[in-house]
């Protein structure tokens, strides 16, 4: 039998086709409406604007995101002092495989929230986390000073440069569609990397 679908499940899909193609700039409420095959009245009887309509395909995952990340953050944090440094790098390689086998499985609704989502409130989702990281990194560097160690300021600009570099590189797996067995390679390669950078930049 054909699969049926229901007026708002089309919608979602024309939606996810129209947003995917030309950004939620570009994309035309009237062309989603007419792919969708429905009215104007019924869409309106599911969203009042595209701003709606765009957010109820990527709102949930953005805070899946932002939620799983914080409580890893919260989780490292919680550790003794000398666990921290134990855990160091292993603690947020877990987490960003927890990431990427979700990014992986909603890979349509990443797309639109790391390339298709200018003009949204979507569009900040790397500088969220960037700054979450950031704040996390000097709590940690005075952590570090706590135990004696000698830890160097950090210049913020540097900082903000690197942290964001970080974020745009675990993203780049999933905006280049990368098979997941490569993809769980490159993340591995990658958090070796950014962890031996980090304990070189903080002296350890």
């Amino acid at each position: 039998m054909p699969e049926t679908h229901s007026t708002l499940e089309h919608i979602h899909i024309a939606a996810k086709k129209e947003f995917l193609e030309k950004g939620f700039r570009s994309a035309s409420l009237r062309n989603i409406v007419k792919s969708a095959g429905v009215t104007t009245g019924a869409f309106y009887g599911y969203y009042s604007s595209k701003e709606e309509l765009f957010a109820a395909l990527v709102d949930e995952h953005y805070k899946y995101l932002l939620t799983k990340y914080k409580q890893s953050l919260s989780g490292f944090e919680e550790l003794s002092p000398k666990r921290q440094t134990e855990r160091m790098g292993s603690v947020g390689k877990e987490c960003m495989q927890e990431m990427l086998v979700y990014m992986h499985s909603h890979r349509d609704e990443f797309h639109l929230i790391l390339l298709c989502s200018d003009g949204t409130p979507y569009s900040t989702l790397t500088d969220d986390l960037v700054e979450l990281e950031i704040k996390a990194t000097n709590r940690y560097c005075d952590t570090l000073r706590g135990l004696g160690k000698t830890v160097p300021d950090i210049d913020e600009r540097l900082e903000h440069i690197l942290v964001t570099g970080m974020m745009n590189a675990y993203f780049e797996i999933i905006i280049h569609d990368m098979p997941m067995e490569n993809a769980e390679k490159y993340l591995c390669e990658l958090n070796d990397f950014y962890t031996a950078g980090w304990l070189k930049i903080m002296g350890q």
